[in-house]
């Protein structure tokens, strides 16, 4: 019952299509349970907002949120994404078996909490699309994935690779955000230099 609640406002509508810059004020926290087949859409859209909420604690499928929270070794393209922007943590974990009907997977709550993108990555576009080059050939070494999607020479790969302290035969999946940053500022440098000298 929330009549006569004069500080609550309900709003019904697809967060997809919500304006938070305009509708909101001030700083905000975001608390649901959401589809599940939303979870990559909403994870981009609040956590690329100008001013992103100060915390996000969502229920996800819980392979999602060990994807989302998972660290080299065990990275992924979406991992990387979230991880980029926001501390990530699954809080609890939730079995299918605590709903009925009972559904096909367990789920974990996950609390996201933005810090925003690194000040060293200038440039986002390129930045994933080196992530998701990385991530083409996820089993090969990452020397040969980059040379192939960036469309340069092995040897100049392995001198990004070797700049950023990064072995050459590693997998996209292995490396840590901070070698992630480095192999971007690495790549990113030389482009700007070379557009410089045209």
């Amino acid at each position: 019952e929330f009549r006569g609640r004069q500080n609550l406002e309900i709003i019904e509508g697809d967060i997809l299509k919500f304006h938070l810059a305009k509708n909101l004020s001030g700083p905000y926290k975001v608390v649901a349970n959401i589809p599940y087949y939303l979870t990559s859409k909403l994870f981009q859209y609040f956590l690329e907002q100008e001013t992103p909420p100060q915390s996000l604690v969502l229920m996800v499928q819980k392979e999602v949120g060990e994807r989302v929270t998972a660290g080299p070794g065990k990275f992924s393209i979406l991992g990387i994404s979230v991880q980029i922007f926001a501390q990530a943590e699954i809080v609890a974990t939730v079995s299918k078996n605590s709903f009925w009907p009972v559904p096909a997977v367990d789920s974990a709550i996950l609390k996201i909490t933005p810090r925003g993108m690194p000040t060293e990555i200038r440039d986002d576009r390129l930045f994933f699309r080196i992530v998701k080059i990385a991530f083409a050939g996820k089993r090969k070494q990452i020397h040969n994935t980059l040379a192939a999607g960036l469309k340069l020479s092995p040897e100049q790969i392995v001198q990004y690779l070797t700049r950023s302290q990064i072995d050459p035969g590693a997998r996209a999946q292995e490396l840590s955000i901070p070698q992630w940053i480095a192999l971007y500022r690495a790549i990113e440098d030389d482009l700007a230099a070379k557009s410089s000298q045209v």
